[in-house]
């Protein structure tokens, strides 16, 4: 779907309904002054049968008649031609100058010279008249587009200029993360409805990252603390596990042993995510990653024997990045653990290096994953599975902070997760 922006939506509303009034008005504006012109027309011939019987033609002789025609063109004087009162009509009629037919108005009146009765008839060419309304529907509409054009036009720049706290406002609020530490500094606006806006959210933003800040260090805090209580309960573990237990204290103490490894994994996950948010592995090298996948290839493929997975690697270019060691190595090491946990027995991992995208494909369930929540913390798309739900939210955490990019897909029935450096 293809959003509008704000200025336009309003604009193109303002224009639509100027054009809609303009198509309107210009055939009414005609229209109307076509039917003044003609009803003038008719109020001259009028005017002008009037003034002539007033005048002394009573005693026209035929002989008077046929002078009169002769020298008046457009008024004549006809026999009777049973017309009873005054009559006006429209007539197509030749002119003589023009050498075609024309509009004419066509005045019929009774009248009576010398005791006889007579049809006065008089006509007056509409051509004029068309020419002229012609014309001033031109400038009609000239006036009309120039007006519609500068009043759009000033409605822009006035209301690109009104806006630009609200924009300047939108820009800020889409670029500001909570995780940096750098609130938006928003203009100083004398609309109220802007002003006001502007201090709602600059109280939104305070709260939530006074929030946002005491919830990572009292995780941050919460899991330096655990270290030490993690690391007496595992020792005392594997005192327990040196004893001389029977059969149903040792399931028991295996039991805890895995929880309590369960515990160390997720509590160094938990303070990883903080130093990164920390923004403590700011050291960069250079690193090749195919180098690291080959160092490190025997150890993933005895955690993969587990599931009797089959590892294969198609290194078609040599992947060369500038990142930081340490969380190189935890991105290459949870892209691998996430497909071996969620892979199938009998399956197989697929690892291709292109020139600057590394792709981990592996086999398993046969539908998608959830995109919607799948790199967030703590989600788990099998609640049975072993993780504790951080390793994608660790390789996303990393990706973010060095600019990568993590997508996800699932094609082949392959799940596929790569990362475009």
């Amino acid at each position: 779907m293809n959003n509008k922006k704000l200025l336009n939506k309003t604009t193109n509303s303002f224009l639509i309904y100027a054009i809609i009034i303009l198509l309107i008005s210009a055939p009414l504006f005609y229209l109307v002054s076509q039917w003044l012109y003609v009803y003038e027309t008719d109020e001259v011939l009028h005017f002008h049968k009037g003034a002539f019987i007033k005048e002394s033609h009573k005693d026209f002789t035929q002989k008077d008649i046929d002078l009169w025609n002769k020298y008046n063109n457009e008024v004549m004087i006809v026999p009777d031609m049973g017309v009873t009162k005054d009559s006006i009509v429209g007539k197509m009629l030749y002119d003589s100058i023009a050498k075609e037919k024309e509009p004419f108005r066509v005045l019929y009146a009774p009248v009576t010279i010398n005791g006889k009765k007579y049809t006065y008839t008089e006509k007056i060419n509409l051509l004029e008249m068309e020419g002229m309304v012609f014309s001033i529907a031109g400038m009609f509409l000239f006036i009309i587009i120039m007006l519609l054009i500068g009043i759009i036009w000033i409605s822009k720049a006035t209301a690109a200029k009104i806006w630009s706290p609200f924009y300047n406002t939108l820009n800020q609020i889409q670029d500001f993360e909570i995780d940096k530490n750098k609130p938006p500094h928003f203009i100083p606006t004398d609309i109220d409805e802007f002003d006001r806006l502007n201090k709602s959210l600059e109280r939104l933003i305070e709260k939530n990252t006074a929030i946002y800040k005491s919830q990572r260090e009292f995780v941050e805090n919460a899991a330096h603390e655990l270290q030490t209580p993690l690391a007496l309960f595992q020792t005392k573990i594997d005192t327990l596990t040196q004893l001389d237990l029977n059969e149903e204290q040792s399931l028991l103490v295996a039991s805890l042993n895995t929880d309590v490894s369960r515990l160390n994994r997720l509590n160094k996950n938990l303070l990883l995510l903080s130093k990164i948010d920390n923004e403590s592995f700011l050291e960069k090298s250079d690193i090749v990653l195919n180098d690291y996948i080959n160092k490190h290839l025997d150890f993933f493929t005895e955690q993969a024997n587990a599931k009797n997975l089959t590892i294969i690697t198609e290194f078609t270019s040599t992947l060369s990045l500038t990142g930081n060691p340490a969380l190189t190595e935890v991105l290459i090491n949870n892209l691998f653990l996430n497909a071996i946990r969620h892979n199938e027995k009998n399956g197989k991992i697929i690892i291709t290096t292109l020139n600057n995208e590394l792709i981990f494909a592996n086999t398993g369930q046969n539908s998608p994953l959830k995109i919607e929540k799948l790199f967030n913390r703590f989600s788990k798309t099998n609640p049975s599975s072993q993780g504790n739900g951080l390793g994608l939210a660790i390789i996303k955490k990393i990706t973010e902070l060095n600019h990568w990019q993590i997508n996800y897909s699932f094609q082949d029935n392959l799940h596929h997760f790569s990362v475009k450096f």
